[in-house]
């Protein structure tokens, strides 16, 4: 079903990304954020790539959206955490 505010049809695939520090626990925090809202994450859909320099990390998980709010709570749950940085 297409929904009227995006150009989004859900339900759909889509790529969550969560920048913040290099910090040990910080891809647990966004997995966890993010399984709050979906199936359980499955590893492989998870990437995470660091910065040059190594001080911050961006995290990336492919999640099956089901509609415009279920996006909306993951991406207000993951600005609220002080860890995440931004979020994409």
């Amino acid at each position: 079903m297409k929904d009227p505010g995006t150009l989004l049809q859900f339900p759909c695939r889509i790529p969550i990304k969560a920048m913040g520090r290099q910090e040990k626990d910080f891809r647990n925090t966004v997995v966890e954020i993010v399984a709050r809202h979906t199936q359980p994450v499955s590893e492989e859909l998870v990437t995470e790539q660091r910065s040059s320099a190594g001080n911050f990390v961006s995290v990336t998980i492919t999640v099956n959206a089901t509609s415009r709010e279920q996006l909306d709570r993951i991406y207000q749950d993951l600005t609220e955490c002080k860890k995440v940085l931004m979020a994409l």
